[in-house]
């Protein structure tokens, strides 16, 4: 039988400006530690540490720019486009365009504060 998610779980973002972060599917409103689905919103000037996640992480951007830096360079993920990251890969996300982002992330499997490695501060 079909579950329906009647909302979302509210999730605390790491970065310098406040995100919001909306979990559909996951380890805190599901439980699940197969996949989880969220839905972000990022201010103009976010920025996250570095991370170097145990998880493969698939983005859609909605609205806005989200500039994802990795090793060999970085890359700029404007709305109508997706990008994948492959666990292991050190990556760091930000939304530098004046208007911030909004983007759908995926991660297999499911997001964790203990597997997304992130730089110390």
């Amino acid at each position: 039988m079909p579950t329906k998610i009647e909302a979302p779980a509210r999730v605390e973002a790491a970065g310098t400006k406040p995100k919001l972060i909306d979990e559909y599917v996951g380890r805190v409103r599901t439980g699940s530690a197969e996949v989880s689905l969220a839905h972000m919103r990022s201010p103009s000037g976010w920025v996250e540490p570095g991370q170097r996640p145990e998880f493969r992480e698939y983005t859609l951007v909605v609205r806005g720019l989200l500039r994802v830096e990795h090793e060999g360079g970085v890359l700029e993920i404007a709305a109508g486009q997706a990008v994948v990251t492959e666990p292991g890969e050190w990556v760091r996300y930000g939304t530098p365009g004046p208007d911030g982002a909004e983007y759908v992330a995926v991660c297999l499997p499911a997001f964790s504060p203990a597997t997304v490695h992130r730089d110390p501060a």
